[in-house]
């Protein structure tokens, strides 16, 4: 078949190439018509400016025409969308830069392996085929060197490598020689003339004559236009027999186990978008610290501040519990503010053995309570006295400091015992033990047999003295009234205060014939001073919330220099292969990253926060729970999302000719 008979498998027709330029455009080239057949060794040469790296550009479709059509293999790349053009790349070219275009931060192997990382071919499979690449080039022992302990040749070698991961059916060389010494530059020229003799299609871009020597045919561009393409008979220094011979016939490496497209391919390609953005995060540390620093202290602020609330309202529930906190307050009259109440009498002491015997009830006692001024050798002081029954210390959760609390038999008795609180102690007995020692309230002498613990109680006056007493002592030897004004019951646990309230109301209902009584419930006080502290932890968590939206614009605003910072970059991956979704992915991953970790740092902070508290303040405690740091670290991972899609969607929208030209 003759080379007319042949089907192209690259051609371009009346190809133009214009860009904007003020309110003018400039075109570059001018209907560029020609023809690239399979197997072919090809030399663009032409000066500086004379357009032919545009057209470069446009052949391995980092670039599209203006005008014109470009055809690969009979397909024309207008009816390609991004994403296709982008397979093409990754598959079917493989680019070698002037400026090797090598990923600093990667060894050689990592570099090699790029193209095939965005293919979705599996690690063991892409580090074997790298391996044999650098191995076929002179480089199986400088593997895992950094492109910085390479030479240029030996750089230039890794990038062929690249070139050659996927297949690289046709080949762009851009001044391959440039940068490279003499000898340097004909161990590229020979590998790029044995990589012709093995099957593939070699296009080289070159000024240089010398180099265009070497090429099976030369076509010359000036100003835009192609102004010769003539075969080269007097190939320089061609490839002997015995090499043409000896050259192993390349294919395509077998990608039938990568599953392209597949969920394994995606698996594989986010995986290696990870690996990539925390060695990006690790190889700027300081810029990674200060990015996150925002996220931390957004983090610390609202996980310390909701710790604190917590704190604070166990701190306000452990006092009301003291006094208890499922206890029933039950009072004569019909509520509070009844005129009539001082003159009903129908709380009995047979009220309070009924209600002993209701299943819902774990304790009762009554309250009879009488001013008094109270003696004790030459001193003396007002005071309140209680009078009670012997199950009032389980009823309000009253602990002893000292003896002990009466017991029924001394109720039964009408003893004249006392129990004492800490005030009371401290005003007559600051000094001694008052255990034994008789106190006269009002007139009635008796024996103090007990010293209560300080009571930290919210309400009520915290200095007044309280003496208590037996109750039926407070009936029949002091107020010589037979009624109670309170009766106090403590709900057993595992029912509701407010069924048992109910049952206490329809109890003594039936019980007088008449509604002459109302209760209050200490659960009620609890759950408004729960919602008080849980409102106020509400509000100042939000105020702390606009910290993590700071620290999120700062994440934002770091990322979008690290984009910028990181064009070059970014043209790199886009040049072999990589989709705009990918490189989406990776930056949005390296946000996320930052932001995790920036909140799993600011929960530890707060950890530390706590510590430092518990130093200098001994009556509350800090309470974190697994729910605010759980939502913490969601917050964070949102924030890395939504803070990090706009720089992260501005890389992936880069030009990849703008971004490869960036220094």
């Amino acid at each position: 078949m003759t080379e007319e008979e042949k089907k192209p498998l690259l051609s371009l027709k009346e190809v133009r190439r214009s860009y904007p330029s003020g309110d003018q455009k400039i075109e570059v080239l001018h209907g560029i018509s020609l023809d690239i057949y399979q197997g072919e060794l090809v030399a663009i040469i032409g000066a500086s400016g004379s357009g032919k790296s545009t057209l470069m550009n446009i052949i391995g479709c980092l670039d599209k025409p203006s005008e014109g059509e470009y055809l690969i293999d009979g397909v024309s790349i207008r009816t390609l969308k991004s994403d296709d053009l982008a397979a093409l790349r990754r598959n079917y070219f493989g680019f070698i830069f002037q400026r090797y275009h090598l990923l600093s931060h990667l060894s050689a192997a990592s570099n090699v392996e790029i193209p095939a990382i965005y293919a979705g071919v599996g690690g063991s499979r892409r580090q074997e085929n790298a391996m044999k690449l650098l191995e076929r080039l002179g480089l199986g022992d400088k593997t895992e060197h950094l492109p910085s302990q390479l030479s240029g040749g030996q750089q230039q070698r890794v990038s062929i490598a690249r070139a050659l991961m996927n297949g690289g059916q046709v080949i762009l060389a851009d001044e391959p020689t440039g940068a490279l010494d003499t000898r340097s530059g004909r161990e590229v020229i020979r590998i790029l003339k044995e990589l012709n003799a093995a099957g593939h299609t070699v296009i080289i871009v070159t000024h240089d004559p010398s180099i265009a020597a070497h090429a099976g045919r030369i076509i010359e561009i000036r100003d835009g236009n192609v102004i010769s393409d003539r075969a080269n008979d007097s190939i320089t220094e061609p490839l002997t027999a015995e090499e043409t011979d000896g050259a192993e016939r390349d294919q395509a490496p077998d990608l039938s186990l990568s599953a392209l497209g597949s969920l394994a391919a995606a698996v594989s390609r986010f995986r290696e978008a990870f690996k990539m953005a925390w060695i990006a995060m690790v190889s700027h540390r300081m810029r990674t610290l200060l990015t996150m620093l925002g996220i931390i202290i957004g983090i610390m602020a609202v996980v310390s501040v909701v710790a604190l609330g917590k704190g604070a309202s166990k701190r306000v529930t452990d006092n009301i519990s003291a006094m208890g906190t499922n206890t029933i307050s039950i009072f004569p009259g019909k509520d509070w503010g009844d005129v009539r109440a001082n003159r009903i009498k129908s709380l009995s002491v047979y009220d309070l053995e009924a209600l002993r015997g209701e299943i819902y009830v774990d304790s009762v006692t009554p309250t009879v309570t009488s001013s008094a001024v109270f003696y004790y050798q030459t001193a003396e002081a007002s005071g309140q006295i209680n009078g009670v029954s012997d199950q009032y210390a389980r009823v309000k959760g009253i602990k002893m400091a000292s003896g002990r609390f009466f017991d029924k038999s001394l109720v039964n008795e009408l003893a004249q015992v006392a129990v004492i609180d800490d005030n009371t102690r401290k005003k007559f007995f600051p000094d001694t033990d008052p255990l034994g020692k008789i106190i006269i309230l009002g007139k009635l002498p008796c024996v103090i047999i007990g010293v209560m613990e300080k009571e930290e109680s919210p309400f009520g006056n915290p200095d007044a003295l309280k003496v208590y007493i037996p109750y039926t002592s407070a009936i029949y030897r002091v107020t010589g009234d037979n009624h109670l004004s309170t009766i106090v019951v403590r709900v057993k646990d595992g029912w509701s205060n407010a069924v048992a309230e109910q049952q206490i109301t329809n109890f003594l209902t039936i019980r007088h014939n008449a509604k002459d009584i109302f209760t209050s419930s200490s659960d009620t006080i609890l759950k408004t001073i729960q919602e008080t502290t849980g409102t106020l932890t509400l509000l100042v968590s939000c105020i702390a919330v606009i910290s993590l939206v700071v620290g999120g614009i700062g994440v934002m605003n770091i990322m979008l220099v690290s984009v910028t910072e990181r064009t070059k970059e970014i043209g790199i991956r886009m040049a072999v292969g990589a989709r705009k979704s990918d490189i989406l992915q990776q930056f949005l991953i390296e946000a996320v990253l930052v932001c995790i970790i920036g909140g799993v740092l600011g929960i530890f902070c707060s950890y530390m926060v706590s510590v430092i508290f518990s130093y200098f303040v001994q009556s509350m405690s800090m309470m974190f729970s697994m729910f605010s740091i759980v939502a913490a670290v969601t917050c964070s991972t949102l924030i890395g999302v939504v803070f990090g899609y706009l720089p992260a969607k501005n890389a992936a929208r880069l030009d990849p000719i703008v971004a490869l030209a960036r220094e």
